[in-house]
């Protein structure tokens, strides 16, 4: 019988071999290729929901100012307006609202106000692909 601290009962050193390493590290960047455009797509389409919601959020509240406050009273407040000094009208009645309709809108999107609120008419949207119909 061989003796403990002999040879034959050495642990045997094991490792990857560097032909293993490559192939992990290829399969990895195969599938981190892969997964980059859906996740690049994935968050424009997110922001381009984000902006229809906050497009119609903007049109419930004008149509909330319009109760709250008389339509008569409403579109006399509202003529004359810059975009700005329309969104700051109605923005108490919006959910979450920021100071301003640049910081409201997400990044690349832009809204318009229509010129006249008893028009009842859809806030324009623009997007970086141009007017986003919703």
């Amino acid at each position: 019988m061989n003796p403990p601290n002999h040879p034959k009962h050495a642990a045997k050193k094991r490792g990857f071999s560097m032909v293993e390493m490559i192939a992990c590290v290829s399969i990895i960047g195969i599938i981190a290729f892969m997964a980059i455009p859906s996740i690049t797509r994935m968050r424009s389409d997110s922001e381009r929901n984000l902006a229809i919601s906050r497009a119609e959020s903007l049109n419930l509240a004008m149509s909330t100012y319009i109760q709250v406050v008389g339509r008569t009273q409403a579109a006399l407040n509202w003529s004359g307006k810059t975009n700005e000094q329309r969104y700051t009208l109605i923005r108490d009645y919006l959910a979450y609202a920021e100071a301003t309709l640049s910081a409201y809108m997400p990044q690349d999107y832009t809204a318009t106000l229509p010129t006249s609120i008893t028009a009842m008419t859809k806030t324009t949207l623009v997007g970086p692909s141009g007017n986003i119909i919703y």
